[in-house]
């Protein structure tokens, strides 16, 4: 699979960037996760759990640390194993506690983040560890590659499957449990493969931006679309071009491929705010 790929990029991308496999493999990486970003970025704006993704995103400190502390080389296994018990939690207190859930998620994020660099830091370690703040979608293998193609389907095979649950959820919990939905165990679902996708992809988009792929994409879209399918494919369109152009970006501007990616999210995110604003007046001049 990973040959044809090579194979079809050069006689598709004949430029100067598609010569190295490490662009290869990263703009296959990119067409495989911006999409699952897209997908799940949607449910993330729509029930304002952009703050719960930034909290995933820095349990992945806590998670080093603990797979540091039992001796374990590759952090992968402990990142998610604690993302998603971290996922469980939250939404079991969530409907305990009667503080916000910004309170809450505030409490969960400090813990988490003070926890991971404490234990990080001794001994000056820390340093061995910034990698994961920015990331390197660059050094991305075909191994990391393969995974990335099963998280795909199985978000996609998810999605099919409970995306008009979500949805609503997200509009009216109420109503969706006298549809007899079971929000409880719909929602949690949803958190647990939420962290599981935020925790692969942290290696390579890092701990500071991965909030920023899953929601940017997705409040873009929001901006002008008209419907929940419109919502979703502009979300996977805004997602998808922003990966490949800001991949491409960074290799001629020398810049981190994370970062760089996002930049061209908030640009998307701008045109599309001006676009859904500018629309209905011109249709209203014009017609």
């Amino acid at each position: 699979m990973i040959d044809a790929w090579y194979k079809l990029v050069d006689m598709l991308l004949p430029f100067e960037w598609g010569q190295y496999l490490f662009m290869k493999n990263a703009l296959l990486a990119v067409l495989v996760i911006t999409p699952v970003y897209a997908m799940l970025g949607t449910m993330v704006v729509s029930n304002r759990m952009a703050f719960f993704t930034d909290v995933l995103g820095h349990s992945a400190l806590a998670g080093i640390a603990i797979g540091v502390l039992c001796g374990i080389h590759d952090p992968t296994w402990p990142m998610i194993i604690m993302a998603v018990c971290l996922a469980v939690l939250i939404n079991i207190f969530k409907g305990w506690t009667r503080a916000s859930m910004d309170t809450v998620l505030g409490v969960f994020l400090a813990f988490m983040v003070a926890l991971g660099i404490t234990i990080l830091s001794r001994q000056g370690g820390f340093v061995k560890y910034t990698k994961y703040l920015i990331g390197d979608i660059l050094a991305v293998s075909p191994s990391e590659i393969t995974w990335l193609v099963v998280v795909f389907f199985a978000v996609l095979s998810y999605w099919c499957v409970a995306s008009n649950a979500l949805i609503l959820t997200s509009v009216n919990s109420s109503l969706a449990r006298s549809r007899r939905i079971k929000v409880f165990l719909l929602e949690t679902s949803f958190t647990i493969l939420l962290a599981i996708v935020v925790m692969l992809s942290i290696r390579l988009v890092g701990v500071l931006i991965i909030n920023s792929l899953l929601v940017l994409p997705a409040a873009a879209s929001r901006n002008f679309a008209r419907n929940t399918r419109s919502y979703t494919l502009w979300a996977v369109i805004f997602s998808v071009v922003s990966g490949v152009v800001g991949l491409v970006a960074s290799y001629y501007w020398g810049t981190a491929s994370g970062a760089t990616i996002v930049l061209f999210c908030v640009g998307c995110y701008v045109i599309s705010l001006v676009a859904g604003r500018a629309l209905p007046k011109l249709i209203k001049v014009f017609c």
